[in-house]
């Protein structure tokens, strides 16, 4: 049973490598690390840290060092994080000490969540209906930001020869909670949020267009529905049953919905890419979420191209954990690696118990692996949380 626990490159450096690996072995009980390797802004409280207490990342850059011949003809270049310049390549020796019989080693992979870049190229970014610019997500139909996610996965699994690259972000994003200081006084619906996440960028324009569809019908609909959200007194929702019926729910607008169909393409394309260029022998999986379609994952064609998905089910149920990953087993197909995603959050377990419930009922479901969220955000005794969710299901 594979076991992962996700990790900044910092808490290593701050914590010592022989701590890390130890508490990640010894006492959470995992087999294996997955070290975030590209990654996004944010404010961390760091509780175990003997350097500080909060943390501040770089936006938007990568924590090992690239391949240039690897860039040469790319447009969108990444930067190495200041803090492996200075403190040197974590993920190597990670991958040193695998090599000497310790953990495995993932690379948890950012892929088009990147403000940093998004702001350097903005042709490169999603657009809502009005042409607005989402400068947080880079659009999977666009061809630079395509190459440049291609590249980070094509670089860090054969120069760093990973067990498996985990993609967060390889699709469209949502509207909300995706930046920083957002206001919103109007109360958008959950509906009204997926209308201005919806792209209608030149990239997305051409490839839908090339696809038959209907793309200007589409987004002079989308950009109704915005504007009328925008005049409403108090917030009401449109359709009810959104976004429990999925695709469905916008069957009988023909354009829009042939539209939403259409946009699986780009993410599922790109995944089939990046798995093409990555090393044989690395395993390449989605890191995802329930209802991911609303950010074009399409689960069954995902699993065709790459070697299955890690479903997170964070601040959930073990009845709805299971459902989750039930209908996860079943759009992969039996010969795919399926993994369950835990947050050891206060706001998301109660304790051991509570963790224990939600895992027990992951692995009935058909998980063949944990991950843990996150090492060095959690206070050390729910390490031993971990390790006894683990135990009671697994021989560690």
């Amino acid at each position: 049973m594979h076991r992962s626990m996700w990790t900044y490159a910092w808490d290593i450096l701050d914590l010592g490598f022989d701590r890390v690996t130890g508490e990640l072995r010894d006492r959470a009980g995992m087999n294996s690390v997955s070290l975030a390797t590209s990654y996004h802004a944010g404010r961390f409280l760091q509780p175990r840290s003997p350097v500080r207490k909060a943390y501040f990342p770089e936006d938007g850059t990568i924590y090992f060092h690239p391949t240039p011949s690897r860039w040469d003809r790319v447009a969108i270049k990444p930067k190495v994080a200041d803090i492996i310049t200075q403190g040197g390549d974590v993920l190597r020796e990670l991958v040193r000490r695998r090599d000497a019989g310790g953990l495995k080693v993932c690379c948890w992979t950012v892929c088009l969540h990147n403000t940093r870049l998004g702001l350097l190229y903005p042709s490169a970014v999603t657009r809502n209906a009005f042409g607005d610019p989402n400068y947080y997500n880079l659009c999977p139909s666009n061809p630079d930001a395509r190459a440049y996610v291609c590249a980070l996965v094509e670089d860090v699994a054969h120069a760093y020869r990973p067990d498996i690259v985990e993609l967060e972000s390889p699709a469209f994003m949502g509207f909300a909670h995706e930046y920083h200081h957002e206001k919103d006084g109007v109360g958008l619906t959950a509906e009204d949020d997926f209308f201005l996440s919806l792209c209608f960028c030149e990239s997305c324009h051409a490839r839908a267009s090339a696809a038959s569809i209907d793309v200007e019908a589409a987004r002079r609909l989308v950009a109704q529905w915005i504007v009328e959200a925008c005049e409403r007194e108090t917030p009401k929702p449109r359709f009810p049953e959104f976004p429990a019926r999925g695709v469905d729910t916008f069957r009988i607008f023909p354009a829009l919905h042939e539209f939403l169909l259409w946009r699986t393409d780009p993410v599922t394309s790109l995944i089939a890419e990046m798995r093409t260029r990555a090393h044989a022998d690395c395993r390449i999986v989605l890191i995802d979420i329930a209802d991911a379609w609303l950010g074009g994952c399409d689960l069954p064609a995902i699993g065709k191209v790459c070697d299955g998905a890690i479903l997170c089910v964070y601040g959930r149920s073990p009845e709805e954990s299971a459902a989750i990953l039930r209908q996860g087993k079943a759009a992969l197909g039996d010969d795919k690696f399926l993994g369950a995603g835990l947050r050891v959050f206060a706001h998301d377990v109660n304790g051991a118990e509570d963790l224990t419930s939600q895992a027990a009922a992951c692995i009935k479901a058909g998980a063949k692996g944990l991950n843990f969220y996150n090492y060095g955000l959690i206070p050390a005794p729910r390490l031993d949380w971990i390790r006894r969710a683990c135990a009671d299901q697994i021989a560690i």
